[in-house]
């Protein structure tokens, strides 16, 4: 039997094959975990991440509602740094719940993908 994290892992190859971030279009990367959600902007044919942002220190409500908050706060951190159009990697996970919301977050702070 194949277990919750290779599945995840299988998935995120598979979407990992299809797309990948430049300078001009990096990849937003999500990791979330049980109590935090994490994002990245990597630019990969360099292999470097050029921002990054995560829910730590963030109380205050849900875990949707703080994801939408970090979403925003992943925007403007990227908008500071020059980035407007990313690649959305939602990292094996379902487009669904936490990630869902961190990426309307990101697109209400202004970010297009």
């Amino acid at each position: 039997m194949i277990s919750k994290i290779q599945r995840r892992i299988k998935i995120k190859t598979r979407i990992r094959g299809r797309i990948s971030g430049t300078a001009e279009r990096p990849r937003m990367s999500v990791f979330r975990s049980n109590k935090q959600i994490y994002v990245q902007f990597i630019d990969d044919s360099v292999g470097k991440t050029l921002c990054a942002t995560s829910s730590k220190g963030i109380t205050e409500g849900k875990k949707s509602e703080i994801a939408a908050k970090v979403g925003e706060a992943a925007a403007k951190l990227a908008l500071e740094a020059g980035i407007t159009t990313v690649v959305f990697d939602r990292n094996g996970y379902l487009f669904h719940g936490r990630v869902k919301s961190l990426a309307d977050g990101a697109r209400k702070g202004g970010l297009k993908f």
